[in-house]
């Protein structure tokens, strides 16, 4: 299966299985919340578990100097405008 993880203007396309977990190496400054859900996904359990289907998206958020996390900062398509 692929997911889509954003942070910003960026997209990144994975690949995976849907027995992995969400983060197999725990990285404690950043954080994926699943945008159909807005829920952050947890380290512990598998992307099946948590409702990860084919071709979702995930933001990728991190931790900010005053150890809180960044607000979810994904464009939509009616944020790009043609000149």
């Amino acid at each position: 299966m692929y997911i889509r993880v954003k942070r910003m203007k960026a997209t990144y396309f994975i690949q995976c299985d849907p027995t992995e977990t969400a983060l197999d190496q725990p990285v404690s400054n950043q954080r994926l919340v699943l945008m159909s859900t807005e829920e952050v996904l947890e380290d512990s359990k598998s992307l099946a578990e948590q409702k990860v289907e084919n071709d979702a998206v995930v933001a990728l958020t991190l931790r900010k100097d005053d150890n809180e996390f960044e607000d979810v900062d994904i464009p939509q398509p009616a944020d790009f405008s043609i000149s």
